[in-house]
């Protein structure tokens, strides 16, 4: 459910004009304000140390630079590239999670990362008029692996609730500054349409504070690396979603679809060598010596 929630988040972001940067700033308060009142409604937010609601900070501004990105290589080219771009994220997870987790890394993990960058590759030649927008679109993959690492191991420590909200705040104080330098020299303070309001909420309620909440109490059963493969399903439903809305706007090329094909088969690959390693019991990792 919540991968295919996160299938929309490219479709608003289409649909929304206001820039990456103001769509991200306006986004985060909203999300933050409907999970604080949840945690109220749940039994109040926990009490954490100076210390981990610093970390907690800091982490957030990587999701908001996230998003800030994700957006901005929507905006300079269009949905597809982006989702084919943002399914390098499994690559980079396979690397950031053996370094913060202090373990060695997984063959198994490795191999399947490399077939995504093998599809971004053919997606790459054969779409070469965006490469601004899937540059961007791996830049913002990296940076979303590298939080789903650092929360997999925050949610084993502290409650789920406390680390959405504090990283929520976060990101959104990270973000104010940079909204207003660019809003003083002239580029920021754009006022969204009453459409865009409309969508906004969809955007910051349904798929932000539920999926977000949802995604790190996840972090507490499933590796990082496992999250961060689950949601390059992501670009499989958001390309669909992609060419029946807008349409011609949102045709790739033959190769395109190969590149995206063999994101699904990584996935699927993937899933199978987890339930298949859970049914015989196997604990011995799988590395490289």
């Amino acid at each position: 459910m919540v991968v295919f929630i996160w299938g929309f988040t490219a479709i608003l972001g289409k649909l929304i004009s206001v820039s990456a940067l103001d769509l991200t700033l306006y986004r985060m308060p909203v999300a933050l304000i409907a999970m604080w009142a949840y945690t109220q409604w749940r039994g109040g937010l926990p009490s954490l140390p100076f210390r981990a609601r610093l970390a907690l900070w800091g982490t957030g501004l990587i999701i908001a630079l996230h998003w800030l990105t994700f957006y901005h290589a929507i905006k300079i080219s269009n949905i597809s590239v982006t989702l084919a771009g943002f399914s390098s994220g499994a690559f980079f997870a396979a690397l950031f999670e053996p370094f913060i987790e202090k373990r060695r890394v997984s063959r198994s993990e490795l191999g399947l990362s490399l077939v995504a960058i093998v599809a971004l590759y053919i997606i790459f030649r054969a779409e070469k008029g965006f490469a601004g927008g899937m540059l961007m679109a791996v830049f913002s993959a990296a940076l979303s692996a590298l939080f789903a690492v650092l929360n997999g191991r925050f949610a084993r420590v502290y409650p789920p609730k406390a680390v959405a909200i504090h990283e929520m705040l976060g990101g959104w104080l990270g973000v104010v500054p940079v909204w207003l330098f660019l809003g003083v020299s002239g580029s920021g303070f754009h006022v969204p349409t009453l459409e865009d309001v409309g969508w906004l909420l969809v955007l910051a309620l349904v798929c932000t504070a539920y999926p977000f909440l949802a995604s790190i109490r996840l972090m507490k059963q499933i590796s990082a690396f496992t999250l961060v493969l689950t949601v390059n399903l992501e670009p499989l439903y958001g390309i669909a979603f992609a060419r029946l809305i807008f349409g011609e706007s949102e045709h790739m090329s033959d190769a395109f679809y190969v590149g995206t094909l063999l994101i699904l088969m990584s996935l699927l690959v993937n899933g199978w060598l987890k339930s298949r390693k859970n049914r015989v019991g196997d604990l011995t990792p799988d590395v490289l010596s």
